[in-house]
């Protein structure tokens, strides 16, 4: 299946390629974690989640940058974010902000002006991948904007410790595997950067390097995970089910009492 703007996120994209976004629902970040039930039910288009007015601000955000039509079309498709002479409602007018804050600095806007959303494919740990790149500098760099919380707050994960946004929320996975995917296709292994700008009352904006030991180790852990997943997307395996996610939630079936400890346990 060759790839296009029209038909990337299509259910038959999805089922044909692993994306990086498809295996963080399979095998979760630190920051969430991953129900195989639910990434199934995604793929089947039998379930998905409204997303949250952060969310949305992301997303104003992130078309606002690309080319083409995006916007145009981004704003077409969500007319609840407007009022009646075109601006945003006060909830959402946060991006705004945070579009400003990006344009006043000269390097972000610099790292952001590379070739935008490009897709390519690629074959990593056997099985088919597709990326689809927010700025692309041939021959030097992988850039992809990410609107946050925070740049500075740390994560507190059970049993490690506190860890950095990039890596709770597993950006350094998808910075692995868009590195590898842009060497195969032009044999180049080029370095990956986050712009990142928060939601916070004054934006912080950062232009962040995740250097290739965190992308080797993000590597290995999709190495780990990786044989689970083919093995559950192909219907080999039954999906598991983390009974925590919305999904979990609606479809949960009850057939006995649980125990009061049993209600703490995934805490």
């Amino acid at each position: 299946m060759k790839l296009n703007p029209d038909n990337y996120y299509t259910e038959a994209a999805n089922y044909e390629y692993m994306s990086v976004s498809q295996y963080k629902d399979f095998a979760g970040s630190y920051g969430r974690r991953g129900c195989e039930a639910r990434a199934m039910a995604n793929l089947r288009g039998e379930w998905s989640e409204a997303p949250s007015l952060a969310m949305m601000v992301g997303s104003y955000v992130d078309a606002y940058f690309e080319s083409g039509t995006s916007f145009g079309t981004f704003q077409t498709s969500h007319p609840d974010m407007f009022r009646q002479d075109g601006g945003l409602r006060a909830p959402y007018e946060r991006a705004n902000e945070i579009i400003r804050r990006i344009e006043r600095d000269d390097f972000m806007m610099q790292c952001l002006s590379g070739e935008k959303q490009v897709i390519m494919t690629g074959e990593v740990f056997g099985i088919p991948w597709k990326i689809k790149m927010d700025s692309y500098h041939p021959g030097k760099v992988i850039v992809d904007l990410k609107v946050v919380e925070s740049i500075r707050k740390l994560k507190w994960v059970k049993d490690i410790g506190y860890l950095d946004f990039i890596r709770y929320w597993g950006y350094d996975v998808q910075g692995a595997i868009y590195q590898e995917v842009v060497y195969q296709n032009t044999g180049k292994k080029l370095p990956f950067y986050i712009a990142a700008a928060t939601k916070e009352p004054v934006p912080e904006i950062q232009v962040i390097h995740v250097q290739d030991i965190f992308l080797r180790q993000a590597m290995a852990s999709v190495a780990y995970n990786i044989n689970r997943v083919k093995e559950v997307k192909s219907g080999k395996e039954p999906p598991g089910r983390c009974e925590i996610c919305g999904y979990c939630l609606d479809t949960r079936v009850l057939h006995c009492p649980v125990g009061l400890l049993d209600i703490t346990s995934e805490v």
